[in-house]
């Protein structure tokens, strides 16, 4: 069985000239290899095909038979590397907890500690009559995220 830390050796050498950077790399019962790279600009299906095409030059299918696909991380998949956090600073995201919270604001920051993610919320206060929308910075740490993706809203 062809082994994860080789694969992603063998990106992270191909990519590091490029704008590309690794997101992940899967690898499912019957040698089926899944590689994600993510781009801050995005992903062209080019730069998909040459890392494919490297990294089946650096394996012998008569040796061991895989099937191998190299693609982009999608739009809707949530964030697995610190970068994409980055990218997406200044968007809408959804983001599940652990604790099972879900919540949906802008991604304000993002760093190795964790993410800030401002929210509205809806308060009444004291002696008014209605409710007034007010923004709430929360911070968590990746320990504390299930998962965060991107949030599409179609208007």
């Amino acid at each position: 069985m062809i082994e994860k830390d080789v694969i992603s050796h063998l990106v992270e050498e191909k990519l590091a000239s490029s704008d590309n950077y690794l997101v992940d790399v899967i690898i499912k019962p019957g040698n089926l290899i899944i590689v994600e790279i993510d781009n801050d600009e995005g992903v062209c299906i080019d730069d998909c095909v040459e890392l494919s095409r490297y990294l089946e030059s650096h394996f012998d299918r008569d040796v061991e038979d895989f099937e191998l696909e190299v693609g982009s991380a999608g739009i809707t998949s949530p964030f697995k590397v610190l970068r994409q956090y980055v990218k997406n600073i200044g968007n809408e995201v959804e983001m599940l907890l652990k604790n099972g919270t879900k919540l949906s604001g802008v991604l304000k920051s993002a760093d190795e500690s964790g993410v800030v993610v401002t929210v509205e919320k809806q308060i009444k206060p004291e002696g008014a009559k209605r409710k007034m929308t007010v923004q709430e910075d929360l911070s968590y740490t990746f320990e504390e995220i299930k998962y965060t993706k991107y949030l599409i809203r179609f208007k």
